[in-house]
């Protein structure tokens, strides 16, 4: 009955994850797909607009101006091409504007693997390879460089997208020169995003403060901008305070705003470090609750246990390798192959050299030691003894930001959300399923459990292969934070037995508080000792721990502490 259930379990796991991966590749619920149409359509509009004769002839004459007469044009084209010039501006700020000496015709030319690539500006259109002698370059200096980051943040000003007119009154903190807090104004009055009004609020607030003449108008600026957590406004404020120009009751109150904008600053930043010991928290708990398994069920000192992380960690490279186009889905792929693999290798020396030690723990440590070297050794053989890169898919790339001084990268979220899950998913097999009631009964007592008909090497070997896979798993979370390398599972394996013994031998829970209390407590040392240091200072304070309370933060009871 058992093997009937776990047989269907598994069979609609395989079910569920193909028609995942069937919805994720359907083209029809792809975000591009859904906006191809809007996307011709802008993209015929601008092609129409960037073709016309008076936008030619002003690109034409850009290829022909110097440095100090270029702005003139660049003006010209921000009027009368207005976000169909967005892609010249940025080529240009980015350096990467030419033009072809034969027909004065603008291009873009970038580095690629295999020398350069040449497309057209603004469709992206690739053209063939030119030569040095058929192209020149359309220098930039600072001053066309501050024009053009002003020029580009103006025409996002009229983007349909909130979050590009947000970003674009944000880039223009910087220089609120008249003209920028005029164009601001005209579109705040049509402006229905209430983020994006608040950041043209700001702007229109610090231009107030630095041009009113009366002290009431600029203490109603400096009150607009008290909460404001922008580093521009924190310059201003700053400037503000120690300015002569200003009546005493502007500075003071410029002070004032600095000091409550501050206290916000070291909140963020204490939210930022509780984030980061959490984010390290999450990778210790998937690096030592497959070991808090074997050690406390077996009591079997597994030395090899970070190898099985990095076996892990290779699987994810090996599936990438694999599927170089698929990167987006290789991860789905890796996380149960990475299990199976780990687990497998896991369950082999448990049955090839673990078995015949029991009762020797010095033995033990000294053989899954000897173990960790063959696999280290083997893995140096296969893929040489270089780190290797795994990308990142692009769902996982990038960060959530909060607020101007907080943000959360999204890789170190889904690990910290993956790790917990895993985490739930182990205290369910092990609460109700039969293998977790077997675990259980032998970890309490052994011979017990054998008498009544529990058999003991098949549990032992099942449990080692679930630690081993478990650690699996861990090595496909550290693959998307660190270089894969043979060394990657020993730079975890003293920190995965310290979470064990600290949180408790064989306790699931005490496991968890233990991985999150190390990460945030090392994360909080790391600045104010560095982090070699941190790291001595989190492993004293454990020895010290354990002389106080041996068996660790929840010891086990009953007949389970025997």
């Amino acid at each position: 009955r058992d093997k009937a259930q776990w047989s269907t379990v598994v069979k609609r796991y395989l079910a569920l994850c193909c028609c995942l991966l069937g919805l994720l590749l359907n083209p029809a619920l792809n975000p591009a797909y859904a906006n191809t149409e809007k996307t011709n359509t802008d993209t015929s509009i601008e092609v129409s607009v960037v073709s016309s004769p008076e936008i030619q002839s002003l690109l034409t004459e850009l290829t022909k101006k110097s440095l100090n007469k270029a702005v003139p044009v660049l003006q010209q084209l921000e009027q009368s091409g207005g976000e169909a010039m967005l892609p010249l501006f940025r080529t240009m700020l980015g350096g990467n504007l030419y033009f072809i000496k034969a027909n004065r015709q603008v291009i873009s030319v970038t580095k690629a693997e295999s020398g350069k690539a040449f497309a057209n500006v603004f469709t992206g259109e690739a053209l063939p390879e030119f030569t040095k002698k058929q192209i020149k370059k359309i220098r930039v200096n600072n001053r066309l460089r501050g024009y053009l980051r002003d020029a580009i943040a103006r025409i996002q000003l009229s983007s349909s997208d909130p979050a590009a007119r947000e970003k674009a009154v944000r880039n223009l903190l910087s220089d609120l020169d008249q003209p920028t807090i005029e164009a601001i104004q005209t579109v705040r009055v049509n402006e229905s995003n209430t983020a994006v009004q608040e950041m043209m609020d700001l702007a229109l607030a610090m231009h107030k403060l630095t041009n009113a003449a009366l002290a009431v108008d600029q203490l109603d600026a400096v009150e607009a901008l008290s909460g404001s957590l922008e580093s521009e406004v924190r310059n201003l404020l700053a400037r503000v305070s120690e300015s002569e120009n200003y009546e005493p009751a502007v500075n003071k109150a410029a002070t004032s705003a600095l000091v409550k904008i501050q206290d916000k600053v070291e909140f963020y930043a204490f939210i930022d470090q509780l984030f980061f010991g959490l984010s390290l928290g999450s990778v210790l708990l998937l690096a030592a609750i497959g070991l808090a398994i074997t050690f406390g069920v077996m009591g079997v000192i597994n030395m090899a246990h970070g190898e099985m992380i990095m076996l892990g960690a290779y699987t994810t490279y090996v599936v990438q390798l694999m599927l170089p186009n698929h990167i987006e889905y290789s991860l789905w792929l890796a996380i149960p192959l990475a299990f199976i693999v780990s687990g497998l290798m896991g369950v082999l020396i448990e049955r090839g050299v673990i078995r015949f030690l029991h009762g020797r723990p010095l033995e033990t440590l000294l053989a899954t030691f000897g173990i960790s070297l063959i696999l280290q050794q083997l893995v140096r053989t296969i893929f040489s003894p270089l780190n290797r890169q795994v990308a990142s898919p692009e769902w996982m790339s990038g960060s959530i930001e909060i607020n101007p001084v907080l943000s959360l990268t999204l890789n170190r979220l889904y690990i910290l959300a993956f790790a917990l899950l895993v985490f739930f998913l182990l205290q369910l097999i092990l609460k109700k399923t039969s293998l977790g009631l077997n675990v259980r009964a032998v970890s309490q007592n052994r011979n017990m459990a054998r008498a009544m008909g529990v058999r003991s090497d098949w549990v032992d070997a099942m449990t080692f292969g679930l630690g081993s896979g478990i650690a699996g798993i861990a090595g496909v979370a550290l693959s998307q934070l660190t270089n894969v390398g043979p060394n990657l599972g020993q730079a975890y394996i003293i920190d995965s037995f310290m979470v064990v013994v600290f949180g408790g031998v064989g306790n699931l829970l005490g496991t968890l508080v233990a991985a999150f209390s190390l990460g945030i407590a090392n994360k909080f040392l790391e600045p104010v000792t560095g982090a070699v240091l941190a790291s001595i200072l989190v492993l004293v304070f454990n020895i010290l721990f354990i002389q106080k309370r041996p068996k660790g933060l929840f010891p086990q009871k009953g007949r389970a502490a025997e």
